[in-house]
């Protein structure tokens, strides 16, 4: 991220380590999660079903999993997918061209300062993102900038699992085993304990939903499966005065 010709050191390190470890990023995910990782992105791309009509915005896309989990619930709908890694990206594009999807444009951009304007998106959703920006208030106020009013943002990612004796076992897996498998499959044991620790530091469940109220989002929600280690959050945009036009269906639906 870039703030007044200044490079955020932060988001400089987080956005090479993700170009880093791109070319490895879908066999590893499946390895971590036993493969339940695509089932989880389906269930946030679930979550926009009810959404307005009009197109939708995948942050942080990666290599455009949960994109395309969203064109399979709403095929009439573009996807536009964003992310801030070259890397990430240049594995999405194959991944789209092998399936003939022709309806995800693919654009590198920050997720703090999104190029679109105000309110042209029914939803915006995320996975495994948000605890990684390295300002979350100041992205949640940028997805509810773009998104249209009643319109939705959703969220999935990780969290600590509230029972005590599994959250003992979880850390175990996640602060030990996870950095090994990282080191053996990707070669970026640096990589694989950033993941742990990014969690420890990032909201629980109840502290996100708060921050989207803070954000401006309304009747937000959240369930958590994978054992209780998997957060879905779901807000909607609440209407503003003069919002009443703006409900009109967009012309990229």
């Amino acid at each position: 991220m870039v703030v007044a010709g200044v490079v955020d050191p932060n988001a400089a390190r987080v956005r090479a380590m993700f170009t880093r470890i791109a070319r490895r990023y879908d066999i590893m995910n499946t390895i971590m999660t036993g493969g339940r990782h695509h089932a989880w992105r389906r269930l946030a791309a679930g979550a926009v079903v009810g959404a307005p009509p009009g197109p939708v915005l995948d942050l942080a896309t990666g290599t455009g999993d949960l994109a395309l989990a969203v064109r399979a619930v709403r095929p009439s709908s573009m996807v536009v997918g964003v992310d801030f890694s070259e890397g990430m990206l240049s594995q999405a594009r194959p991944k789209l061209a092998r399936r003939r999807e022709t309806r995800v444009p693919l654009l590198a951009a920050d997720a703090l300062a999104l190029p679109f304007r105000d309110r042209v998106f029914a939803a915006v959703t995320s996975a495994f993102v948000v605890r990684n920006l390295v300002d979350l208030a100041r992205g949640l106020a940028e997805m509810r900038r773009v998104t249209m009013p009643g319109g939705l943002v959703v969220t999935l990612d990780i969290t600590r699992p509230r029972v005590p004796g599994w959250d003992r076992v979880f850390g175990i897996y996640f602060h030990r085993i996870v950095p090994i498998i990282g080191t053996l499959v990707v070669g970026d044991r640096a990589a694989y304990t950033y993941l742990p620790e990014s969690v420890e530091r990032f909201a629980s469940p109840p502290g996100l939903a708060d921050a989207m109220r803070r954000a401006g989002l309304r009747d937000v929600r959240y369930r958590r499966f994978g054992f209780g280690t998997i957060a879905l959050h779901v807000g909607v945009v609440a209407y503003r005065p003069g919002d009443v036009d703006s409900f009109a269906a967009p012309s990229a639906d």
